[in-house]
């Protein structure tokens, strides 16, 4: 038993240096901020064990890393282009993306969650509270920005759309449709979700889910508008 439990740990070790490009001093950081809640309920540990804390913390570096980096990148930018910016680059679809390509992924513990796609940018998060728990701001902010920012194109990221909702309403008032949205709450891992419809002229659309209701109708307007207006 002692020998399998090494071996596991020793993989999730070896994992974790490559995604972080580091060997972590205290490891059980951040095996607490791979764990989603959903563990939780069914190992009766109390929640506090899980990543929300680490989240909540992680959030915070991110945004100051990140405010910190726009500011000198774009020098001659002001504050609407700034603040645009860096709500592209802290956007929760970007940072489920960019957790999936870094290999998060592959060491999240959770439990029947729907869509394990959608914790993975809070789980990104974690990571990074964790890194600067154990290794302090300046590593945090080193793998923030050699593993987040300078990985992507920042272009590309300045050319992404996220207001998908004001993007289909502008669609809707050109060509004088009918638009109605229907949410409906249902819960998932001991947390509210909405699943938004979008309906025009009648017609079901899009579909979205997310922990709130703006974020679940910005989805379904985004199905609507990727699958209706791809660019050729």
């Amino acid at each position: 038993m002692a020998l399998r439990f090494l071996k596991k740990k020793s993989e999730f070790a070896f994992k974790l240096e490559r995604i972080l490009g580091f060997y972590p001093k205290h490891i059980t950081l951040y095996r607490q901020a791979l764990t989603h809640k959903s563990i939780m309920a069914v190992s009766n540990k109390p929640r506090y064990e899980s990543n929300e804390r680490l989240e909540f913390l992680g959030d915070s570096v991110i945004s100051t890393v990140i405010s910190s980096y726009v500011f000198k990148k774009f020098p001659y930018k002001d504050e609407g282009f700034l603040t645009q910016t860096r709500s592209k680059l802290v956007n929760r679809n970007f940072l489920n993306e960019l957790s999936l390509k870094l290999g998060v992924n592959e060491l999240v513990d959770s439990y029947q969650v729907n869509d394990s796609k959608m914790i993975l940018g809070d789980a990104l998060e974690a990571l990074i509270g964790a890194i600067y728990l154990d290794k302090g701001f300046k590593k945090a902010e080193k793998f923030i920005i050699t593993k987040m920012l300078e990985s992507v194109s920042i272009d590309d990221v300045l050319e992404m759309e996220t207001d998908f909702k004001s993007q289909t309403i502008h669609y809707v008032q050109k060509g004088k449709h009918k638009m109605e949205f229907e949410t409906e709450e249902f819960e998932a891992s001991n947390k509210k979700y909405y699943q938004t419809k979008l309906f025009i002229d009648n017609q079901l659309v899009g579909i979205g889910e997310a922990p709130n209701k703006k974020l679940a109708a910005n989805l379904a307007c985004e199905q609507f508008i990727r699958e209706n207006f791809k660019k050729e």
